[in-house]
């Protein structure tokens, strides 16, 4: 089971969830080998800037990378990493424009709770899409963890140390935590974000909240859970209550009648 200690160790507003998506939805990979080159642009970007990276995972349109920044170099760290692919990827492929979908979201990953959600969170993502799942998938960290990624860019240490002290000890209890044989929750993790969310940016971010697949199994919950959980989901800053309805199918004054009656609580 995970250590609840350790994150103190770091200045945990310094670790940022990082989400990058091609400019209207497009793959930003046509193949493995772009996929190679956005690794390499990775490890040019951390010989260029001190950063440590703890998670990442490469789907077909999208990025996510949890990166701790101590030296707050985070949009130079960004800049570097999105303009070098970009210019790679648009020469290769004949076209201009812009590569990547607006600035890239950044969350800074407030508590202890929030990044081992996040552990799990996106090593299933290959998994949830479809595509792979999370043992055989090839573009994640987990496999720099199990130590079967040929070019291993991830900084597994810290990680490894929030479950266990002993390398071996910590590397079957995460082994364990991402195929959910841990069954600990973290439900009330919070998410900070800079603007207001698009739906789809808001189902990503409420399931990686809740820890749930299907955003519309909430309305089928008892109705104290239902409540508590929109009442979770209101807190989420750039998420507002005629898009938590919209999303969930149900009325906004139904939704503003749950978020006053869980205030008084």
């Amino acid at each position: 089971m995970p250590r609840i200690s350790r994150v103190n160790l770091k200045e945990i507003t310094n670790m940022h969830h990082i989400i990058l998506r091609g400019v209207n939805k497009q793959d930003i990979f046509l193949d493995n080998s772009d996929r190679e080159k956005f690794i390499k642009t990775i490890i040019e970007t951390k010989e260029k800037f001190v950063f440590e990276l703890y998670l990442y995972v490469l789907m077909n349109n999208h990025v996510h990378v949890v990166i701790y920044d101590e030296n707050k170099e985070i949009s130079n760290i960004m800049h570097k990493l999105c303009t070098t692919y970009a210019l790679y990827f648009n020469k290769k492929y004949g076209r201009v424009g812009h590569l990547f979908q607006n600035r890239y979201k950044s969350i800074c990953i407030i508590d202890e709770k929030h990044l081992f959600n996040l552990i799990r969170y996106i090593h299933s993502n290959p998994e949830k899409e479809g595509i792979g799942s999370i043992t055989e998938y090839k573009w994640s960290s987990y496999g720099d963890y199990i130590n079967r990624n040929k070019n291993k860019i991830t900084d597994t240490e810290f990680i490894l140390g929030l479950f266990e002290s002993k390398q071996e000890d910590a590397l079957s209890s995460f082994i364990k935590f991402n195929a959910k044989e841990d069954k600990r929750g973290y439900l009330e993790t919070k998410l900070i974000c800079e603007n207001k969310l698009s739906d789809d940016e808001a189902i990503i971010y409420i399931k990686e909240i809740l820890g749930i697949d299907n955003i519309l199994s909430i309305t089928n919950y008892n109705k104290e859970i239902r409540d508590s959980y929109i009442y979770k989901i209101s807190k989420i800053r750039g998420i507002y209550k005629n898009q938590i309805a919209r999303i969930l199918g149900i009325s906004e004054r139904s939704v503003e009648r749950i978020i006053e009656k869980n205030k008084s609580k």
